[in-house]
C-alpha cells in the first residue's frame, strides 16, 4: 500500500478540482457528487457510538485497524454532510494514525475554500467530523 499517494498529493488533487470548478455553489455541487460515490455503511455501524456529535445532519463514522493503517466508512443522511464526509475519506482513509495527525485539515480544508462555502452550523459540522477522525487516530 506504500504506492498510495501521499495526503499531501492527495490534497492537491482535490485543490486543482476545486480551481476548476470556480464559483462555490460548483464547489457544493462537486461535494454532493463525492457523497454519492461513498460505499454503503453496513447496517451495524449505524450506531450511537458511531455518530458524529455537532453534526446538522445525521452522520455516522465507523473505523477499523488494516495494519498499521485506519480505514474509516461513513455516511449521512444529507446529501451535502455525506459529501463532505466523502472528501474528508478521500484524504483520511487508508492513512497511518501519525499521517492523519500531522495533516492540518483546517488549513487544507480553507485552502479548498469549503468552509467558507458552508453555512456557520455545517462548517462546525465539518470540525466535528475531522475531530472525530483525529480522535480515532489519537487512540489508535
Amino acid at each position: 500500500m506504500t504506492d498510495a499517494p501521499s495526503i499531501d498529493d492527495v490534497l492537491a488533487e482535490l485543490v486543482e478540482e476545486f480551481d476548476l470548478l470556480g464559483d462555490w455553489e460548483g464547489r457544493i455541487e462537486y461535494v454532493i457528487d463525492l457523497g454519492k460515490g461513498l460505499a454503503p455503511l453496513p447496517e451495524e455501524d449505524r450506531t450511537e457510538d458511531h455518530k458524529v456529535p455537532g453534526c446538522a445532519a445525521q452522520v455516522w463514522l465507523a473505523v477499523r485497524r488494516e495494519g498499521d493503517r485506519l480505514v474509516f466508512a461513513a455516511d449521512s443522511d444529507s446529501a451535502l454532510s455525506k459529501g463532505n464526509i466523502a472528501l474528508l475519506l478521500r484524504l483520511y482513509s487508508g492513512r497511518t494514525p501519525a499521517e492523519i495527525l500531522a495533516f492540518d485539515a483546517r488549513a487544507a480544508l480553507d485552502r479548498l475554500g469549503l468552509p467558507s462555502a458552508l453555512t456557520r452550523q455545517r462548517a462546525n459540522g465539518l470540525n466535528s467530523m475531522v475531530g472525530r477522525i483525529r480522535d480515532a487516530a489519537a487512540a489508535a
